[in-house]
């Protein structure tokens, strides 16, 4: 979920309703990850898909969101026990059962799949985001698909845009680009890392 327009001297990731450097992370709650917030960064992040400008990703971003609808609705079923993700899950695991749980599963491996491709790209300079996005689907997707859905996520590497086009999409001031996008990263990744080892923890891994 974007505005889609850049703000003069801005890039990309200021048109983001919600960036997950704005993820708050409680530390004195076991890293307890608000749910609201959480939800609001991972719409917004999907629209990465709609810059690298290829129908092939609507399938990409179609499951995403339909994991993202999974969530929201135990959520606002359940809303006081569901303020952070962790409760959701440990609430929803109390009445045995676990669509939310495997949503939220799916949706950490497609947002690892995103931040893993994105990251890859920004640190090797002179490689093509096909590359990159396909490295990252190696080990974040890749062992999760079946022989169907592998073709499909394939199709959609294929069609990334030249690396040059899609930074240029994201703002002219590429210094600032890339500063911004290796904060976004950074957060993201963290957010990644708290959930998969919760997520494991509650026997949660398929």
């Amino acid at each position: 979920m974007s505005t889609g327009q850049i703000p003069p001297g801005g890039t990309y990731l200021d048109t983001l309703k919600r960036s997950f450097t704005d993820v708050p992370v409680q530390a004195d709650k076991e890293n307890a990850i608000p749910t609201t917030e959480f939800l609001e960064a991972a719409e917004s992040l999907v629209s990465i898909f709609d810059v690298l400008g290829s129908a092939a990703f609507s399938p990409v971003k179609s499951d995403m969101l339909g994991n993202v609808e999974k969530i929201r609705q135990r959520f606002l079923s359940h809303p006081t026990e569901s303020e952070t993700l962790q409760d959701l899950v440990n609430n929803e695991q109390k009445e045995k059962q676990n669509k939310a749980g495997q949503a939220l599963l799916w949706l950490v491996r497609g947002l690892e799949f995103t931040c893993k491709g994105l990251a890859n790209n920004v640190v090797a300079a002179d490689q093509e985001l096909s590359a990159s996005f396909r490295s990252a689907y190696d080990v974040t997707l890749k062992p999760h698909h079946s022989f169907l859905i592998k073709p499909i996520f394939s199709a959609a590497m294929s069609a990334c845009p030249y690396r040059k086009d899609f930074y240029s999409k994201l703002g002219d001031d590429q210094g600032k680009v890339n500063a911004q996008l290796k904060e976004y990263l950074a957060a993201l990744e963290n957010i990644v890392n708290i959930l998969k080892a919760f997520l494991d923890s509650k026997g949660i891994k398929k």
